[in-house]
């Protein structure tokens, strides 16, 4: 009777506060690098945001919009954009609603509000060319990059490693979670619509997104694709995140298909 209970009492508190265990953000100002530029811009509903937009070096192939997993701020996805800087790329560093001094609180819809925003900003610059900009989604970040690709087409899609849909990724660590979640993001549904090419990077020791689903993503695209798998990679390992072998796969594919 009382193991029941607790059960209870666990599951309506996960339910009430779930987001706060999905989403955790960094809400500090992060301090911009020298040489960034900050990007203001609003969203639908009416917030202020800002993202860093960080130039190539060179001629841009195109510019990737990075949106970033449920963790830190922008300033943690420096790294990635100084990589994809040096090899051509311009980078749009974002944070969703809540995240680094943004306002708001995140949910799904409002997650998707903010992309929507940050690739409009991307859209109306001089310096950009819309036909080359490419969605770069990492971990939960994959599923606001696959959801706008279903609206808006971008020239390729990223997915670091990407999930198949929330309530799987939870339920593959916490048995029956999943049926609580308000926000799904439903990646394998959505990425088969989606008909842009792919690149899907993975960790095979990802202990937070099992790599098999990261696999069943990358399987169900059906269009141009390309698998990166980062050998003994754990979800944070810096292999993962920037590192150099990763990035020149991608960079590789992406030139083929955007960068040409």
């Amino acid at each position: 009777m009382w193991g029941s209970a607790a059960v209870v009492v666990a599951v309506a508190l996960l339910w009430a506060n779930q987001r706060r265990f999905i989403y955790l953000p960094d809400r500090s100002v992060p301090v911009v690098p020298a040489g960034v530029e900050v990007v203001p811009y609003a969203t639908e509903d009416g917030l202020a945001a800002s993202g860093w937009f960080v130039a190539a070096a060179g001629e841009p192939k195109g510019t990737v919009l990075v949106f970033p997993g449920n963790a830190g701020n922008r300033a943690h996805r420096m790294p990635l954009a100084e990589g994809l800087s040096r090899r051509g790329y311009a980078v749009f560093l974002v944070d969703y609603r809540g995240y680094g001094a943004n306002p708001g609180r995140p949910s799904e819809r409002g997650l998707a509000l903010d992309a929507r925003a940050a690739v409009a900003a991307l859209e109306g610059r001089a310096d950009v060319d819309p036909g080359r900009i490419v969605y770069f989604g990492e971990s939960l970040g994959a599923g606001v990059a696959v959801g706008l690709a279903v609206e808006r087409k971008p020239a390729a899609l990223v997915l670091r490693s990407p999930f198949t849909s929330l309530p799987d990724v939870a339920s593959a660590h916490y048995p029956l979670a999943g049926f609580v979640l308000w926000d799904r993001f439903p990646n394998l549904e959505r990425v088969q619509v989606v008909q842009v090419p792919v690149v899907v990077v993975a960790g095979s020791a990802d202990r937070i997104v099992p790599f098999e689903q990261s696999l069943a993503v990358f399987e169900a695209v059906s269009g141009p694709k390309r698998l990166v798998v980062v050998d003994g990679a754990g979800h944070n390992d810096a292999a993962l995140v920037a590192g150099s072998r990763m990035l020149d796969e991608m960079v590789a594919f992406l030139d083929e298909v955007v960068g040409s």
